[in-house]
């Protein structure tokens, strides 16, 4: 399957239902802003709570986001009865995270049967201009025959 590709209704659905048991991300608010095939860009809206001392978004945040649009893009290469987790991540913080939201996109780079390597792309974003804030790289494992059921 070519990365960016259009994704069977099933694979997204099963992403999205994964996506809505995370209570991180329904706590920061973040949601799903694009599915396709190794590829998944999530949007978190600027709240005063998301900010550090200086009034930008929080590293962390960035980071979260990060790690998750790269999660699920590789989850959606994974098998039906499987689940992701992240082995590691590096981010570079390359401008102050500031706009109206942040977007983070993660794509798969290199998808493998146990590991997958996604780039990690977050961008802060003001009316019609973005600017690139972070970028990094993730390795995450493919877990066979563990089913992301939430339990």
């Amino acid at each position: 399957m070519e990365i960016g590709s259009n994704l069977d209704a099933a694979i997204v659905r099963r992403m999205q239902e994964s996506f809505e048991r995370q209570g991180l991300m329904a706590h920061l608010g973040v949601e799903v802003a694009e599915v396709r095939a190794g590829l998944v860009t999530l949007k978190m809206k600027f709240r005063p709570e998301l900010t550090q001392q200086h009034g930008f978004f929080h590293a962390g945040g960035s980071a979260t986001i990060a790690d998750s649009a790269g999660g699920y893009a590789a989850y959606t290469l994974f098998p039906e009865n499987s689940s992701v987790l992240t082995v590691e991540f590096k981010l570079n913080l390359i401008n102050p995270a500031q706009g109206d939201w942040l977007e983070a996109t993660g794509r798969v780079v290199k998808p493998g049967r146990t590991l997958t390597i996604c780039q990690l792309d977050v961008w802060g974003v003001s009316g019609g201009s973005r600017r690139h804030v972070a970028t990094g790289l993730q390795t995450l494992i493919c877990m066979k025959d563990r089913p992301d059921t939430g339990s």
